[in-house]
């Protein structure tokens, strides 16, 4: 205030001081999405119609008693102040549980376990947990953009290793090895995969363990489209030895139709989960009683539920496939996730033609570049637009 009112230049340079961004933020560009969203909805406001295919946000409602186990919980009057760090207990033993029943993986609920306020929330605490300035990081190319923004937010160096189609989109072990690891602390890894669709496999996953022991690196397997369009869900953490490397993240967001419940978990070694708990603990205080309930609940849901799930889902990916034929894209039938990833024409760009179908046709269709430059001439469709949308785009096309 002092210098405000002695000098309107002091004031101006006080004032930039104060607005500086960390320097941490120099290197990072806002979310892709986040702001593509916002042209969308300006496009909306002008009265326009736009179908979004490029979004994997569920449409779907959650299973019905899942919704009456979140408002009973809702309901109970002494259950709205601060839950546990961990969770409740009988949430981590309904993980335990699911985890036993689906992948076959045996979990201590008591300290293998942690409750998180989606996967997303795990991937920034899991970087701070073990990331130090200069540390590098191995990040599959295409992949979740988050994984590299995160380390780079948190100094370390993004090392990128190529997934491609030659491959089945599995890394490529000869050209790692090649590789400068000596400062490598972590490896990401996404199976079945987004964007790409593959699968993973034993095979793979024991290799994947076998490296990152040799190379004393912490593997996190990304796992929430285990049930999506696949009949055989596996868990990194079934091989065995894995729980010495491993961490697995998952989510209830596509399983169960659940994202913007925001409830996800990490699973793996005591002393892993410890080190992301003294994370955790700080920027938190537990996750509310109805969500957890809600989530002990679909837990316990039978697989009847996958099955209904996965027949609506395979509808609409014959409907993709068609939209995507019609505009000259090939991609491979024998994925899984509720994504089809679908080749361009060679030579053409995907951020330009993503953007000439929104703009020529109102349709949005996630361009392969965000997730890489091994993404680059790809297009990805989202499954999460019902049926008459999806022949609304096949007649506009």
């Amino acid at each position: 205030m002092y210098l405000c009112e002695t000098s309107e230049e002091l004031c101006e340079i006080a004032k930039n001081i104060i607005m500086q961004a960390a320097n941490r933020l120099n290197n990072i560009q806002e979310y892709y999405f986040s702001h593509k969203m916002r042209e969308i909805q300006s496009m909306i406001d002008d009265g326009k119609t736009v179908i979004n295919l490029g979004i994997g946000n569920p449409d779907l409602a959650p299973p019905a008693s899942v919704i009456r186990a979140l408002n009973e919980g809702a309901n109970d009057q002494s259950k709205h102040g601060y839950q546990p760090y961990k969770g409740l207990p009988e949430f981590r033993q309904a993980i335990a549980n699911f985890y036993t029943k689906q992948y076959k993986v045996d979990l201590n609920p008591n300290d293998e376990i942690l409750p998180l306020a989606g996967a997303k929330e795990g991937i920034m605490h899991i970087s701070m947990a073990f990331l130090n300035t200069g540390d590098a990081v191995l990040i599959p190319n295409p992949g979740y953009a988050s994984y590299a923004t995160v380390t780079k937010m948190l100094g370390a160096k993004p090392l990128f290793y190529d997934l491609e189609s030659e491959n089945n989109w599995d890394p490529n072990f000869e050209q790692l090895e090649q590789q400068d690891l000596s400062k490598v602390k972590i490896m990401w890894v996404n199976y079945p995969n987004m964007p790409t669709g593959s699968r993973g496999s034993i095979q793979l996953f024991k290799r994947l363990i076998a490296f990152a022991k040799k190379h004393n690196i912490l593997l996190i397997n990304d796992n929430p489209y285990s049930f999506i369009l696949n009949d055989n869900p596996i868990s990194i953490l079934a091989i065995d030895g894995a729980k010495e490397v491993a961490l697995e993240l998952n989510s209830l967001s596509k399983t169960f139709n659940m994202a913007g419940w925001r409830i996800g978990m990490l699973s793996g070694a005591k002393e892993h989960i410890d080190n992301v708990l003294k994370v955790k603990s700080n920027m938190d205080s537990g996750m509310f009683y109805g969500l957890q309930q809600g989530a002990i609940t679909a837990l316990q849901i039978g697989n009847e539920w996958f099955s209904n799930l996965n027949n609506t889902y395979t509808k609409r990916r014959e409907l993709v496939w068609k939209i995507a034929d019609k505009l000259d894209l090939t991609y491979e039938t024998d994925v899984s996730g509720f994504f089809v990833w679908a080749k361009l024409p060679k030579g053409e760009n995907s951020m330009e033609i993503s953007d000439e179908i929104l703009q020529k046709h109102h349709i949005f269709i996630t361009p392969g570049s965000i997730f890489g430059t091994n993404g680059e001439g790809y297009l990805r469709f989202s499954l999460c637009v019902n049926e008459d949308k999806l022949n609304e785009i096949l007649s506009k096309l």
